[in-house]
C-alpha cells in the first residue's frame, strides 16, 4: 500500500476511534434547548427555522441530522417536523409532527441554524411546509444511506416549498434522494 493511502487509512481509523470512544450515552445526552429559537410566549411574530446537528456518534464526522420548527403569528408553542429512524424500529411512523422544543440538542450535538425566517409574511410558508410534511411519501420508511432519512425529509420540504430558498449543506447525506 502506498504511503498516501496508509495516511488516509490511519486518519480514518483515528477519526472512527475518536467518534466511537466517547463516554456519552445517547440516553443521557443533552436534549435541552440551545437557546437559538426565540421564546414563543414573548415572540408574537411567525418564526420558521431549519436546524442541523451532527449525527450521533462517529456518523457525526460525516453527516448531520436536520429538522424544521415553526410557530405561526400569535402561537405560543413551536411545531417540530422531523424524521427519526428508531421510531420505525418501534412500529411508529418515522416522520413526526409534534409540539416541542425547536432547537434542542441532537443527542449531545449542538444544533446549527440553517434557515431563520420571521414575520407575518412567513405564515403562508408555514402552511406550505405543513402541507408538504403531511404529503411526505416516506413517512414509514427510513434508510441511513442513500435515504430516505431525516435529510431526505428536509430536502423534500425544500423542493415542495421552493419559496424557502433552502439549500442543505454537503453533510446532509440523503438530501439527494428526492432528486
Amino acid at each position: 500500500m502506498s504511503s498516501p493511502y496508509r495516511w488516509c487509512l490511519l486518519l480514518l481509523v483515528v477519526a472512527l476511534a475518536a467518534g466511537c470512544s466517547s463516554n456519552n450515552d445517547w440516553r443521557t445526552a443533552s436534549r435541552q434547548s440551545a437557546g437559538l429559537a426565540p421564546e414563543p410566549a414573548t415572540t408574537k411574530e411567525a418564526v420558521l427555522q431549519v436546524y442541523g446537528a451532527d449525527a450521533w456518534g462517529w456518523r457525526g464526522l460525516f453527516a448531520i441530522h436536520t429538522w424544521i420548527a415553526a410557530k405561526k403569528t400569535g402561537e405560543d408553542t413551536y411545531t417540530v417536523y422531523d424524521v427519526v429512524g428508531w421510531r420505525g424500529r418501534h412500529g411508529q411512523p418515522v416522520m413526526r409532527i409534534s409540539r416541542g422544543v425547536p432547537d434542542r440538542y441532537w443527542y449531545g450535538a449542538q444544533p446549527q441554524l440553517l434557515k431563520d425566517l420571521r414575520g407575518a409574511q412567513v405564515d403562508p410558508l408555514i402552511d406550505a411546509v405543513d402541507r408538504a410534511a403531511r404529503d411526505y411519501p416516506w413517512k414509514n420508511t427510513y434508510q441511513v444511506f442513500p435515504g430516505p432519512n431525516s435529510n431526505t425529509f428536509t430536502a423534500w420540504i425544500a423542493k415542495e416549498v421552493p419559496q424557502l430558498k433552502l439549500e442543505l449543506p454537503f453533510k446532509a447525506i440523503g438530501s439527494g434522494y428526492v432528486d
